[in-house]
């Protein structure tokens, strides 16, 4: 009984100095993983923040062709307008011509 109160706490010690040990290691690997997180990181950041003067250019040309389509598109919708507004006119100006007509022939 003596012997198992005199080996008991140096066995204790020695699986807690192995414990402690271990909880090192693992905590420096963690430290040097959060640190390859951290360039890797660090690495797309930048090649992101190089492409944001590519996506500004894309983005640029993109809003340019927009207005140039819309300014083409008003214009051949005016255009389109214009033609149909006459035809109407034309036939509205034909109707009349024999409106009047009809009317002068009725009066005689």
């Amino acid at each position: 009984m003596e012997t198992l109160v005199t080996v008991l706490p140096i066995i204790i010690d020695i699986l807690l100095i192995i414990l402690l040990v271990i909880g090192i290691i693992l905590l420096i690997k963690c430290i040097r993983i959060i640190d390859k997180a951290r360039d890797l990181i660090q690495n797309v950041e930048d090649k992101v923040n190089s492409l944001n003067a590519l996506f500004s250019v894309v983005e640029m040309f993109n809003s340019k062709i927009a207005l140039i389509t819309e300014k083409v598109t008003s214009t051949i919708e005016g255009f389109i307008t214009k033609i149909f507004n006459r035809k109407n006119k034309d036939e509205y100006d034909e109707e009349d011509e024999l409106e009047s007509i009809l009317e002068k022939e009725g009066n005689e």
